[in-house]
């Protein structure tokens, strides 16, 4: 089977671009999404105060239209109706990268239907930032927002305990203590990060043993990144031998029987019986 390619619209005005805003600090913006905003008939916005501070940092001289979780599919007829009359249309959050986590999606799957080319523009993203400084795994799901509904949220924090990745998650700071007994029944023995207020003047970072996390304090601002660890691997570590332990065990494999040995070494040290049972076979077929 052959799939063929489809290259982009070379009418850039029938393009929806997608432009990726700083997450905090508005020195982040990139040269190419000033540019493209610049070119805009329209740019579609969260908030347009929020939107309005950026644009007139970099004196982007545009109409802006208001298109939030609330009225983006009522605004869809008519942006489909703009591209395809060829207005130039870009589409920007209030922070960071449209249709993540934020208003975007419900528009791109229609211009997609319409078969009209969504084109992205790079940029800040808080998950990403986030993951980039936790020194956990680089393997990682994205999980968003926390569900409102405590069924849903028990569902899924069980089903995300199960995977063996970092996680990142998105919350509010006044939720995040509702939020904490949650993580600490579900992630014990994991790591957790908790950035607040990245590239912003009381940017913070919080790191803690997820077992040790204690409650936050309740006068907190700006939207919370939280990244938990992937599984510590106890089970990979405490299948190597230490060098004591291989002492004992060769004072005693003439004293007392395999089983004898495996069990006393288990009971000290958590060393898997077999892992001990293999290394005193061992030694007895060296001899």
């Amino acid at each position: 089977m052959i799939v063929k390619s489809k290259s982009i619209n070379k009418d850039t005005k029938k393009n929806l671009y997608i432009v990726s805003t700083p997450i905090g600090n508005l020195n982040d913006i990139s040269f190419r999404a000033v540019e493209t905003l610049r070119k805009s008939d329209y740019v579609l916005c969260e908030d347009t105060r929020v939107s309005r501070n950026l644009l007139d940092k970099y004196q982007v001289k545009v109409n802006l239209i208001s298109n939030h979780k609330f009225n983006e599919k009522k605004n869809l007829f008519k942006i489909i109706k703009l591209i395809k009359e060829g207005y130039y249309i870009s589409l920007i959050s209030d922070a960071g990268t449209p249709s993540i986590s934020d208003p975007g999606a419900v528009l791109i799957k229609e211009c997609i239907k319409n078969d009209i080319e969504v084109i992205p523009l790079p940029g800040p993203s808080a998950a990403i930032s986030a993951v980039s400084i936790s020194g956990f795994s680089e393997k990682f799901f994205f999980y968003g927002f926390f569900p409102e509904k405590k069924k849903i949220l028990t569902e899924d924090l069980d089903a995300l305990s199960k995977i063996d990745f970092s996680i990142v998650f998105f919350i509010s700071p006044k939720k995040i203590n509702k939020i904490i007994p949650f993580i600490k029944k579900n992630f014990a023995g994991r790591k957790i990060l908790i950035c607040r207020e990245m590239t912003k003047f009381y940017e913070e970072y919080i790191r803690s043993e997820v077992n040790e996390l204690e409650l936050l304090r309740n006068n907190l601002k700006g939207e919370l990144t939280v990244v938990i660890s992937e599984k510590t691997n106890h089970k990979k570590n405490l299948q190597i031998l230490s060098e004591s332990d291989k002492r004992l065990i060769n004072k005693m494999i003439n004293k007392l029987s395999i089983k004898e040995i495996s069990e006393l070494v288990n009971r000290n040290s958590k060393i898997s019986k077999k892992t001990i049972y293999n290394y005193c076979l061992k030694i007895k077929n060296e001899k």
